[in-house]
């Protein structure tokens, strides 16, 4: 089973949609002072949204959420700089799958 915890629809390459399920998993962000040349620091913390594993469910999550939780393999994120991911206008408009 999927579950889309995006707030977008996932179209993939083979014409299929996974709608999003309502919740959406987010990562926790703050941001250190700007430095002299403007820049500043994005500091991540705790994810929310995702549930716990589930026997043979794969929640899609952001890339960041997926960066942020390692060691869930249940937790995937759409393969948007797949070579095989379609684009329109410069955006990626379909996925061939996912990326761990």
């Amino acid at each position: 089973m999927l579950v889309n915890l995006t707030p977008h629809v996932i179209r993939f390459t083979d014409g299929t949609e996974l709608a999003p399920s309502g919740t959406v998993a987010r990562v926790a962000a703050s941001y250190t002072e700007f430095d002299a040349r403007g820049v500043c620091r994005a500091v991540f913390g705790q994810v929310s949204g995702v549930p716990a594993p589930e026997a043979g469910t794969l929640f899609v999550v952001s890339g960041m959420v997926s960066a942020a939780m390692p060691d869930r393999d249940d937790v995937v994120a759409p393969a948007t700089g797949h070579p095989l991911a379609v684009r329109r206008d410069g955006q990626v408009w379909a996925v061939p799958g996912f990326c761990k």
